[in-house]
């Protein structure tokens, strides 16, 4: 059991995934800080000096805070459209990386990579 842990613990696909996790947990709290301490105030500056962070309302004795989700709407917006940026420049650059492996082999070598994409396709 101990080693089928290990085997488990140690696999490259959960070790990527945990160091994925790590840098997303920093990336959200970068892309927190910008919008509240450099985007919401410009949104309230720009509304008339409105501060979403203490928008409230009163129902009873509870107290529904409207603005603090007004405010995680807009960090899920940037941190959504910061992600979809980098995937499409990272995916550009290994769509050209990939255009550039194929122009340098022969006929020969294409053709079989082709057979080789094919076959990998079926198996799927």
């Amino acid at each position: 059991m101990l080693k089928d842990f290990k085997e488990f613990a140690f696999q490259g696909n959960l070790i990527d995934l945990a160091v994925a996790v790590i840098f997303g947990a920093a990336f959200g709290a970068i892309i927190t800080s910008l919008v509240e301490d450099i985007i919401m105030p410009l949104v309230g500056i720009l509304m008339g000096g409105t501060d979403f962070s203490g928008l409230a309302i009163e129902v009873g004795s509870a107290t529904v805070m409207y603005g603090a989700f007004i405010q995680t709407i807009v960090n899920f917006l940037i941190i959504a459209a910061s992600i979809f940026l980098a995937l499409r420049f990272i995916l550009r650059r290994k769509k050209e990386e990939v255009e550039e492996d194929t122009l340098g082999i022969d006929a020969q070598e294409q053709l079989l990579v082709e057979i080789r994409d094919i076959l990998k396709s079926q198996k799927k």
